[in-house]
Order: structure tokens, then sequence, then C-alpha cells
């Protein structure tokens, strides 16, 4: 029987050998899950090690993970409200276009009950391919933005601006601007109707102006110099009345997008040599010199003939109003770089570098302008309009007190870009 003893031996032997390693092996994980636990938790690192603080310690961090999620998500609600008062929607979709976060505002806008959203596809949640369609080129590009009209002609008109988070997934902003859009609908419509009434009168007045100033011409002597002058400033106003007149008719025009250019093959030159013999009248009235400089050989480029007139009127107009008497104004047509320049400089009171960043917005006008004459502050703009719808570039150097230069360049058809449009109204 001995064997038998020595063989129960041998196998209890083993068995607390087993043990043994079980014993270190846990001890081990436990003091590698201890030494993890110690880089975290202040606390563990002053225990003693024993299994009692380590499961403190794990119930510490899940404490911990609970409350900041907690606090996450009070965050978030408190965005989502703010969002709210402002009117604007925000929604966050996680990396595979799925709703993980919609306020109350892009429930509203998009017509869903509250939460309905959660949960869902951006197609889905959103309603609109458009809408998804910008979500997606913002998870490639890290950001797009349109505008949206959902179920026209009454829904909402949506401003979507949709930007890839740095962490995960795309967050999207909806801001409703249909109210928006019917007021500057309303405004374009107010101006078209005002400047089509106010056309008929001023032409008549101009009409009687300039039989004023013919009559008065072929009386002579027989007219006082002190009449002669009020009929010329009568003729003056009535032509700055109607310039006005025109410029709120251009604008109402663009905005509506109903003007478009009619392109053909248009010699630049020609077209600067005609506006500055039509205006010439205008400069001499104000004792001011016009001059052009025309290149010769100058390539003809893709426009409209009668749009690229209007800018070199208007161009040459505001030169002569805020230039001093007996002073020049130059225009100059040439080639550089396979392109075709032009410019209108003037001697006169030039541009405040705090007006120039905005010198080509709409109703802008610096304080020069206010006190040296009158004007809608549309001109520039509508020229700027112009100009960019050919693909073209305009701009101003100007220095106070030293004059001012607006010069616009025009690519010729070898160099002009294939996919430009030419709707000005685009």
């Amino acid at each position: 029987m001995d064997w038998v003893i020595l063989g129960f031996i041998a196998l209890q032997a083993l068995a607390i050998a087993g043990l043994a390693g079980l014993v270190i092996a846990r001890g081990r994980a436990l003091g590698g899950v201890a030494a993890g636990l110690r880089e975290v938790d202040p606390e563990l690192r002053a225990g003693t090690g024993s299994g009692d603080d380590l499961a403190d310690g794990v119930r510490r961090l899940v404490r911990r993970a609970q409350d900041a999620e907690y606090a996450l998500a009070q965050r978030l609600r408190d965005l989502a409200y703010l969002a709210d008062l402002i009117g604007v929607g925000v929604v966050r979709l996680t990396d595979d276009l799925r709703v993980e976060v919609a306020n109350t505002a892009a429930h509203v806008f998009l017509e869903r009950a509250p939460g309905e959203m959660l949960g869902r596809t951006a197609m889905e949640a959103l309603g609109d391919h458009r809408v998804e369609a910008l979500a997606r080129e913002a998870a490639q590009r890290g950001a797009a933005s349109g505008e949206v009209a959902l179920r026209e002609p009454d829904g909402p008109t949506l401003i979507v601006r949709a930007r890839r988070s740095p962490i995960l997934g795309i967050w999207m902003v909806l801001e409703d601007v249909a109210e928006l859009r019917r007021l500057q609908r309303i405004r374009a419509e107010f101006i078209d109707n005002l400047s089509h009434e106010l056309r008929t009168p001023i032409t008549t007045v101009g009409l009687l102006a300039e039989t004023l100033t013919r009559d008065a011409e072929a009386a002579g002597d027989a007219i006082p110099a002190r009449m002669r002058d009020r009929i010329a400033k009568l003729a003056l106003e009535t032509d700055a009345i109607a310039e006005m007149v025109t410029e709120l008719l251009d604008l109402a025009r663009i905005e509506s997008g109903g003007r478009q250019l009619h392109l053909d093959d248009v010699d630049l030159g020609r077209v600067a040599a005609g506006s500055v013999e039509r205006l010439r009248p205008f400069a001499e009235r104000q004792g001011i010199r016009l001059a052009s400089v025309l290149a010769g050989d100058i390539p003809l480029i893709r426009g409209d003939g009668p749009r690229l007139e209007q800018v070199f009127s208007n161009l040459i107009h505001n030169a002569v109003k805020f230039s001093p008497p007996r002073s020049t104004v130059t225009v100059t047509v040439s080639t550089t770089d396979g392109e075709v320049e032009a410019s209108v400089a003037d001697q006169g009171v030039g541009i405040a570098a705090v007006d120039l960043p905005r010198i080509f917005e709409r109703f802008y006008k610096a304080d020069r302008s206010r006190s040296a004459g009158g004007g809608t502050g549309l001109g520039l703009a509508i020229a700027r309009h112009i100009v960019d719808g050919h693909g073209g570039r305009l701009g101003v150097r100007s220095e106070e007190g030293a004059g001012a230069t607006f010069t616009m360049t025009f690519p010729t058809p070898d160099h002009a870009a294939t996919d430009h449009a030419p709707a000005e109204g685009a």
C-alpha cells in the first residue's frame, strides 16, 4: 500500500502547486490592477493594496464615470436649451449618420414629435436628401453648408451648416431663414415697383430741364446769369436722381436674379472710349479733364457690352464727382499676363484706409462721400457684381488725400475658365 500512499501524496502536492500558481497569477493580475488604479485614484495610493481597497477603488471610478456622464448630459441639455432660445436647431450625428442628439428647435423645424429623431438615420430623421448630402460632405471634407427649402412653397427655408467633430460624429446647425427671405423678396419687389413708378416723372422733369437749358442758351443775355445757373443746377440734380433710380432698379433685378449677361466679343478699349465721350460734358461742367490711354492690339474679351459700359460710366462718374476742379481723371486700358486690364484714376480726396474693406458693400458710403455729394451707395456694389459675373476682378488702390484708382481685370478667351457661368444673377 506504500505506493498508494505515495501516489496520494504526489497528487496533493500537484494540487497544492496548481493552487499556488493560480494564487500567484491572480496576485500578479490584482497587482497590475492595483498599479493601474493607483495612477488614477489618489486615495488608493495611501491604502494597503488589499482586495477591499481595490474594490473601493473600482467603485470610486465607477461613480466618477457616472458623474462625468451625468455632467456631460447636463451640458448637452443646457446647450440644447440655449439653442432653442435663439431659435437654432442642433443635431448631432454619429459616424454612421444616425441621430444621437437633436434639440427641440430641430424637431420643430422638421415637424417631428419630441424625441422622434433619435436613433434614426439622417435620411429618416431629416427627411430630405439634400440635408443628408450635406452631412456626408461634412464627413468627407470636414465642413459643408447650404440653403434648403423644405416642403415648398410654405415650408421652412433652412440654412444648414455641418461640421465634422474633432472627436466623433458630425454636428449640424439648422437656422430658419424663411421670414428673412420673405422680407428680402418684399424689399426687392418694393424697390422694383418704386423705381418703375419714379422713372416716368423723372424722365419728364429731365426733358423739361433740357428744354429750359436750350431755351436759356438761345435767349442769350435776355436770361439773367443767376437764372441760367439755376437751370443748369436743375438739370444736374435731375440727372443725379435718374441715376439713383437706375441703381435701385438694377439692385432689385440683381437680387431677383433677373439680370442675365448676354455675352459677345467685346473690344474693351472701344467701350472705355465711348464711356469717356459720353461723360465728357458732365466732367466739363465740373471743371474736370477726362483723358484716355488705350493700348494698341487689345484682345477681345467675352462680355456684355452695355453692362461693361455701365461699369465704366459708374467709375468715371464717381471719379469726376469726388475730384477737385481743374484736375484730371484718366481711363487706361492695357493687356498684361494674358488678361485685359482697365483702370480709372482720379486726383481727388481718396479713400480712408478704414473705408477700403467696405467700399464695395451695398449702401455703404464713406464719410467723405457723404460730404461730397449724394448717391445711394449702390454704384460700386453693382459694378463689382457685373465684373464678377464676367469672371473678372474689381479692386481699388487709394490713399486719403492722394486720389483713388479702380482697376478691373478680365480674362481673355484663351485664359478664361471653361466652367464659368455667364449668369450675372448667380
